[in-house]
């Protein structure tokens, strides 16, 4: 640590002394795929989500960290790089308000590939969606050993409890597929509620074997409370 040129210079040694970087760089990893248009209680997933984004945004201009966006469905939709300012933040925002997906489907596991290549320094990045997809344990595993990974899992109430409402048409918002039910069967609704929460116990299995802090976070509750107890855990 001798900065041996200040040292010849001056006949008396010259020591380095190194300051730990403080800056994080954080990225946002957002789903935009079609099943965000879906809600049944205060917001759709897609406001819980914006909302999510533009609190962790201004956190991070707070904290002078640089912040960038991923936006995803069944393909990388969007990139914007790490930058700092207002002027930043909000452009981020603008385009969580107004932007409309070519696609409709998901694919996290492309999202996190592209996450893995195009930022080189190890990053903070908060991976916002339902999880509505095929097995992306890989994909995740890698990315979380480059960077370091937070899941926000957004849900909604009734994608895990079917109402009693007699014969329903229901469409599924990714492949345009539609079913008629009769939700007034017991038998019925009891099946749909057990695929839920099998679906869900897979997704919080993937999230602890990749070592992935997570949180769910409803559209019918408040999101402040879980992410501090989040926060404070980590």
């Amino acid at each position: 640590d001798i900065d041996w040129n200040v040292t010849a210079r001056f006949n008396k040694p010259f020591v380095k002394v190194f300051e730990e970087e403080r800056e994080l760089t954080v990225m946002l990893v957002i789903d935009v795929s079609a099943s965000r248009d879906f809600g049944t209680n205060i917001r759709l997933k897609k406001e819980l989500i914006t909302e999510i984004a533009a609190v962790l945004s201004f956190s991070a201009i707070q904290n002078n960290d640089k912040i960038g966006v991923l936006l995803f469905s069944d393909k990388v939709e969007m990139i914007i790089p790490p930058g700092k300012g207002r002027k930043h933040i909000l452009r981020i925002i603008r385009e969580l308000l107004g932007f409309e997906p070519q696609s409709q489907g998901t694919d996290i596991s492309g999202a996190l590939r592209q996450l893995t290549n195009i930022i080189k320094k190890r990053c903070t990045a908060f991976v916002i969606s339902d999880f509505i997809d095929k097995p992306f344990y890989e994909a995740l595993s890698i990315a979380n050993k480059k960077h370091d990974i937070i899941a926000l899992h957004v849900t909604d109430k009734r994608e895990f409890e079917l109402p009693n409402m007699g014969l329903l048409k229901i469409r599924d918002a990714e492949s345009g597929k539609e079913l008629w039910i009769d939700s007034s069967s017991k038998a019925i609704r009891e099946a749909y509620n057990k695929q839920s929460r099998v679906s869900d116990a897979r997704i919080n299995e993937t999230f602890k074997r990749c070592g992935v802090d997570s949180v769910k976070l409803s559209t019918d509750g408040d999101y402040i409370v879980p992410l501090m107890k989040l926060f404070k855990h980590r």
